[in-house]
């Protein structure tokens, strides 16, 4: 039995003990997770350093800040979330008990990003655990210190059995996918989720893809240009621009677009001093491969700000491009890369049919300071989120769902919705041996009359207080006892 199968063994065995069910015991779990990012932050932000340059305060605010809010969330919201949900009734059930009860699914697979390595691995697990599952958690290889000092933390603080780590690279994410699981949750790029789903579906397991995509990013001419652009530059040059919802590229009118470009300019000179590569709070690309797939995108665009790089050390220095044509290697694919290319459109019009041209993006922003505007992007176009004014902080939002559509992802996670996506809604109805009366309209032979009652008590729904239920319960025992007697004629 290989390493990937013992643990997804160990899992299954340890999730039919049935101890990963009780509300305590995942608020323990939570709790334990919780202390991990007080007691080892230096360990989690050593290791980040070395795989992405990332400061320590850097590791805090954009990792593990986050981790501790959701599990927070959760721990305080728990017993909320996993206590049945009333719903609305018809007549013809409404002397009894209707609800959903949210259960867990079983096992859940979850496979990380190396961007962000601690926040898209681990926030999908304080989900897994809130709703009650077991979970294989499979950090990315290419985050190399991180993943390895996954593997060593986190059996030291949550149960190893429930939620074993497996580290590797491809051939040990192939043979995890052999197994079979009760759901997978992957954080990645399209590609690899397409062969996520086409494993998955060897065995109907359900999946939550978050994915990425090219996120447009539409300045109008009418906005305060440099406060829009400061906070661009926040969104794109964040991580060194290694982030799914990064704004990908600028639409605006030719007439502002030296504007944008200075102001851009002069945001990444107050953010990252003169000289970004000696600057602490600058990253680095993840590897050589990546250094050179983002280098080979600027060779047919004109460079208006940065372009200097150092292969030895991944660093590009945060660039803009001018006069993109949509063409453009750099407009073909998703760059995730300090790069920023300027598209200049006639109007906003012109720029909607520019989107909409292309697969939905996970991320829409918008700068402008006329609704109308806001609305008719809004309205017109489609994406997994949409942000005015600002970058990136939706995704710290956790009443709001996080996720894609279409080629963007499927599926949303985020407080409540982690858990809801990792539970199983089972509905449940329960009724008294009473009352059979009221069940003769459903009963052979079949009569006209029948199907007036029948269209009478299920068609009307109900939302009554209790003396309105009491006052409908004596109604419906009379009715019963009509249809009773006309059935019996």
């Amino acid at each position: 039995m290989s390493r990937e199968q013992q643990a997804v063994a160990l899992a299954r065995k340890a999730f039919e003990t049935g101890r990963s069910k009780p509300l305590e015991y995942r608020i323990y779990q939570l709790k334990s997770l919780q202390r991990l990012f007080i007691e080892r932050q230096k360990d989690v932000s050593d290791a980040i350093k070395k795989d992405l340059n990332k400061s320590e305060v850097g590791t805090q605010l954009y990792e593990t800040l986050g981790l501790e809010g959701e599990i927070s969330l959760a721990i305080r919201k728990l017993k909320d979330w996993a206590a049945p949900r009333p719903v609305e009734k018809n007549l013809l059930t409404i002397s009894d008990t209707v609800y959903i009860q949210p259960e867990p699914l079983g096992v859940v697979l979850i496979i990380g990003a190396w961007n962000y390595p601690w926040a898209v691995t681990i926030q999908p697990l304080i989900g897994a655990i809130a709703a009650g599952n077991a979970a294989v958690v499979k950090p990315s290889e290419v985050c190399v210190h991180t993943a390895k000092v996954m593997e060593e933390l986190l059996p030291l603080y949550i149960d190893k059995e429930l939620y074993p780590v497996v580290t590797g690279g491809v051939p040990e994410t192939q043979e995890l996918l052999r197994q079979r699981f009760d759901h997978i949750f992957y954080t990645g790029n399209s590609m690899v989720g397409k062969v996520i789903m086409e494993a998955a579906a060897k065995n109907l397991t359900p999946v939550t893809l978050e994915l990425g995509g090219k996120s447009p990013c539409y300045i109008d001419k009418d906005c305060d240009i440099s406060v829009a652009c400061r906070r661009v530059a926040w969104g794109k040059y964040t991580n060194c621009g290694q982030t799914c919802i990064a704004p990908d590229y600028i639409l605006c009118e030719p007439s502002i677009q030296n504007r944008v470009i200075e102001e851009v300019k002069k945001a990444i000179k107050e953010f990252y001093t003169d000289d970004p590569k000696t600057c602490p709070d600058y990253g680095r690309i993840i590897n050589q491969r990546h250094f050179k797939r983002i280098m080979a995108m600027l060779e047919d665009s004109t460079i208006a700000v940065g372009g200097e790089n150092d292969e030895s050390d991944c660093y590009i220095a945060p660039t803009v491009l001018r006069d993109v044509k949509p063409e453009a290697k750099v407009m073909q694919e998703e760059i995730f890369g300090p790069l920023l290319p300027i598209l200049t459109i006639g109007s906003l019009d012109e720029a909607i049919k520019f989107v909409n041209k292309r697969e939905k993006p996970l991320a829409l922003y918008i700068f402008s300071q006329d609704n109308k505007v806001i609305n008719k992007m809004r309205d017109e176009t489609s994406s997994g989120g949409l942000l005015a004014n600002d970058c990136l902080v939706h995704y710290s939002v956790s009443s709001l769902p996080f996720g894609g559509v279409g080629n963007s992802g499927m599926g949303c996670y985020h407080g409540k919705f982690s858990f809801d996506q990792l539970s199983h809604l089972r509905a449940c109805l329960i009724k008294q041996l009473k009352m059979e009366g009221v069940n003769s309209m459903r009963y052979p032979p079949h009569t006209p009359k029948k199907l007036g009652w029948a269209r009478f008590f299920i068609l009307k729904t109900v939302d009554l207080g209790w003396l309105g239920r009491m006052a409908l319960l004596a109604i419906m025992v009379v009715a019963a006892a009509v249809v009773l007697q006309n059935y019996l004629l």
